[in-house]
């Protein structure tokens, strides 16, 4: 049977009257993204689209109670964003009807549920409540993402002041000199040794390679700006937690665990907001 052959077929066993048949199969092709697929037999449509059906045959008539499991479930991340959006539609915005689904993922937990319930091999449950309500009292610590600002020209200037570099930020520099002069001005030693193959100054050190010896002096001031406001947030964290826990790092993106201790996550979004940088 085709994708529309299906939902014809559920929508007469679930009882929707004739007149409302074809409405209500269009509506759910168009919501599913499912329009070029329409005629094409469910046996061939890729795993994504296999579950889009199986979601927009669930969904006809809008029943009291929804189940779905994994809906998103090896779905590339644009697919599974749209999954998302489906079912944040059904259970929030049109409010007609409630949804149960199981995933393995919290991120997909956290953007779709208002409640969790977390279960062991699959019967036994841990615990219930709100996403809040379960980090605070099972969870272990806080992962904060932090995004260092976009520079602006003082900025750059000021880093080039400092470390007294004759060039326009818009000319190439050789970067060991440049280097040299960053260690003499007591510019970081960690951010300066980092700048190497497969350390976080991993392009410029590609660039450099690429023009013997050479990197344009805006991407190294740039570099310099992120890795020193990026350590100044992680040495104010240091001073407040017992562990500050690096998990990811890219470019201006920081993404870092803490102990929760007694620190209540009102009391770290302020200290985050007085941090600005």
């Amino acid at each position: 049977m085709t994708v529309e052959e299906h939902l014809w077929f559920y929508s007469r066993i679930k009882g929707i009257p004739n007149e409302l048949r074809e409405q209500i199969v269009e509506k759910s092709i168009l919501e599913m993204n499912l329009t070029e697929h329409r005629t094409k037999p469910s046996g061939t449509l890729s795993g994504g689209n296999k579950r889009k059906l199986s979601v927009a045959i669930a969904t006809l008539g809008n029943p009291p109670i929804i189940l779905l499991d994994e809906p998103s479930a090896g779905m590339d991340p644009e697919a599974r964003r749209f999954m998302w959006t489906v079912v944040e539609r059904i259970s929030q915005r049109d409010k007609k009807s409630a949804v149960i689904l199981t995933t393995h993922s919290m991120e997909e937990a956290e953007a779709l549920s208002t409640k969790m319930g977390i279960m062991v091999r699959g019967g036994i449950f841990r615990c219930f409540g709100s996403s809040q309500h379960i980090k605070n009292k099972y969870g272990t610590g806080y992962e904060i993402q932090l995004k260092i600002r976009k520079t602006n020209f003082k900025d750059l200037d000021d880093i080039v002041a400092l470390c007294n570099f004759q060039q326009d930020l818009s000319e190439q520099v050789n970067l060991v000199n440049a280097i040299a002069k960053a260690k003499a001005a007591n510019f970081d030693q960690i951010i300066l040794e980092e700048i190497k193959d497969e350390g976080l100054g991993t392009d410029l050190a590609a660039e450099a390679l690429a023009n013997n010896g050479n990197v344009m002096l805006e991407s190294l001031v740039q570099y310099l700006f992120i890795q020193q406001n990026g350590i100044r947030i992680i040495d104010k964290l240091a001073r407040i937690f017992s562990s500050v826990e690096m998990l990811e790092q890219c470019a201006d993106f920081y993404k870092i665990k803490v102990p929760r201790g007694s620190v209540t996550i009102g009391y770290l979004f302020g200290m985050l907001e007085d941090q600005k940088i």
